[in-house]
């Protein structure tokens, strides 16, 4: 904080202190009911605060997650932020991911690929990948498994991204080995 915000938080800090001062002066005979009510109100805004800062958090466990319908589709519905994401256990750890069909590749994080059994401070990271930040360094890598639902992949192929990332990347070298993927409404369907 720099010299004028130190200065306008004392100000904010004296004016809200001198009208919350004048107002308890005047409702000195009511003191007790009025500190009551006042309590009642900053849980109010502590609580507001809170839901709106926790929203993400509530509307992800709050949101239906992926699931499998009685044709054997896995159904993903699509999210509050607008995105599909999904959860697949790689080498037999549960991996979120964000759904991108404008990826290549599986594209792991570091945390990720740590996770799921690579040493990160071992990859080579000679390839090259195209992103809307630039050019990244990547390492290529073989996961052994991948299970979503009951479909279970082996030997299939990803990248660990150098450069940090938000969340891991589902691309289109996985979504291909669906027969079908399609979207209806807010639900994006894999067929096998």
């Amino acid at each position: 904080m720099d010299g004028g915000d130190t200065a306008q938080l004392l100000y904010m800090g004296l004016l809200i202190v001198a009208i919350g001062g004048s107002y308890l002066v005047s409702q000195r005979r009511n003191l007790g009911k009025t500190l009551q009510q006042a309590a009642i109100w900053v849980l109010i805004i502590l609580g507001a605060i809170a839901g709106v800062g926790l929203w993400e958090d509530i509307s992800g466990t709050v949101t239906q997650a992926q699931n499998t319908n009685a044709a054997g589709q896995i159904e993903v519905p699509r999210r509050a932020d607008g995105h599909f994401h999904l959860t697949l256990q790689v080498n037999g750890v549960g991996v979120p991911f964000l759904v991108d069909t404008g990826a290549s590749e599986i594209v792991l994080t570091q945390d990720d690929a740590r996770r799921v059994g690579f040493n990160t401070a071992t990859l080579d990271y000679f390839g090259r990948a195209n992103t809307a930040n630039g050019t990244v360094s990547i390492a290529f890598v073989r996961l052994e498994t991948v299970q979503l639902g009951e479909i279970i992949d082996t030997g299939v192929r990803a990248t660990v991204n150098s450069a940090p990332m938000e969340g891991s990347l589902l691309g289109m070298s996985y979504l291909q080995r669906f027969a079908e993927v399609s979207i209806r409404g807010n639900t994006l369907i894999l067929t096998r």
